[in-house]
């Protein structure tokens, strides 16, 4: 039975890191965009690197989140071993730690002192969401 879910569960593993790297690789591109549209606005290079550093840290933090989501999906495919466990739980503490850090940097308050959790995609489309209405107004002024 473990012999034939094993393959499918290791293209799932596979499957979510790919998420996790395309959300990483397609975050940073927004960011590069949100932040040379507020420079395009005529704002301060400090709001532009702002935005650059919120969005991508946001960007950053989804696609840990994503990959962190893959390694228990991960130990479904290993043959049980002590070795193998440490180094997963390992690899789950150092990314936990890592979204954590990143999450503290972008909103300035530990995680567990918010009021509501935001993930890094919630963030990414604050961020997109904050560049549209500031477009909106730039546009509206122009006219």
């Amino acid at each position: 039975m473990s012999e034939t879910v094993e393959p499918f569960f290791t293209v799932i593993a596979v499957v979510f890191e790919i998420i996790g790297a395309i959300a990483m690789v397609a975050g940073f591109v927004v960011a590069v965009v949100l932040a040379v549209r507020t420079l395009a606005r005529k704002e301060s290079a400090r709001a532009a690197s702002l935005v650059l550093r919120n969005t991508l840290g946001a960007a950053i933090l989804l696609g840990l989140e994503v990959l962190v989501a893959a390694d228990p999906i991960r130990t479904i495919t290993s043959k049980p071993s002590i070795e193998d466990a440490l180094i997963l739980g390992l690899i789950v503490v150092i990314r936990t730690v890592l979204s954590m850090s990143i999450q503290i940097e972008i909103e300035g308050v530990l995680p567990w002192r918010r009021a509501l959790l935001t993930s890094g995609g919630q963030l990414l489309g604050e961020a997109v969401a904050r560049d549209r209405a500031a477009s909106t107004q730039t546009a509206s002024a122009d006219s």
